[in-house]
């Protein structure tokens, strides 16, 4: 290794412990003392690094800085003052937007995740009676935590179900008022909301907590339904 080599590694890496560097350190005395000198100098820089902080440098910075007389730290409070203004402005429209809009939309979207089910599972669920007792019914909520005291109409199925990335009931009954399909989701929504496709109308109602979900064909009333299996409904706490 030539002298022009062995300076620019050593340089670079006075800790590179290669064989050829190695063996070229220890060709000479003076390479032998550019490499102590360049440990020494590792070692003096690495010591000042480790200088500890004084607990008050804080305390110190920002009372040097607030005994200033110039207009750059005036300019700087002004621009931070803007600044927290307008996040104040932006957090409170964003509160705002959760509290109102929120709730719909989540709402709503248990809404879509109901009729999405019911399509998917229409070609089976259409074509199977079981009727099904009030004990039945009963035995699939418990996991739910409520009970019914009575049913609105003839219960053709029930069953619990992938809902999103939750379980659900679902029961398919016929009604005075229609055919309609129940979902209870252990899903809290804050509002009543509405929701349709072209072809089904339903409403997500909040109870307790959970979200009661009824569902029928395109026009229906589902509103009397939804009041006659909330009353129904019994909480075991």
């Amino acid at each position: 290794m030539d002298d022009l080599e062995f300076r620019r590694r050593i340089l670079a890496d006075p800790n590179d412990n290669s064989p050829d560097l190695s063996a070229a350190r220890n060709e000479s005395i003076v390479n032998r003392k550019l490499y102590d000198e360049l440990l020494q100098l590792d070692a003096q820089l690495e010591k000042a690094m480790k200088v500890d902080v004084p607990d008050d440098l804080a305390d110190r910075i920002l009372f040097h800085q607030s005994g200033q007389p110039n207009e750059k730290p005036k300019s700087n409070r002004f621009h931070m003052a803007i600044a927290a203004s307008v996040a104040l402005a932006v957090g409170i429209m964003i509160g705002q937007f959760n509290h109102f809009s929120l709730p719909s939309a989540q709402a709503a979207g248990i809404g879509q995740i109901a009729l999405q089910h019911i399509h998917t599972e229409a070609p089976f669920v259409n074509t199977v009676d079981e009727s099904v007792s009030l004990q039945q019914v009963n035995a699939k909520l418990l996991p739910f935590g409520p009970s019914l005291s009575d049913l609105p109409g003839h219960v053709s199925y029930v069953n619990h179900c992938g809902f999103g990335d939750k379980n659900a009931l679902h029961m398919v009954m016929e009604t005075p008022q229609g055919k309609v399909t129940v979902f209870i989701v252990p899903e809290v929504s804050k509002t009543m909301t509405a929701f349709n496709d072209k072809q089904m109308d339903g409403i997500v109602m909040p109870i307790k907590n959970a979200s009661l979900i009824v569902v029928g064909e395109k026009g229906q009333d589902v509103m009397p339904i939804i009041k006659s299996i909330e009353s129904d409904l019994h909480w075991q706490i």
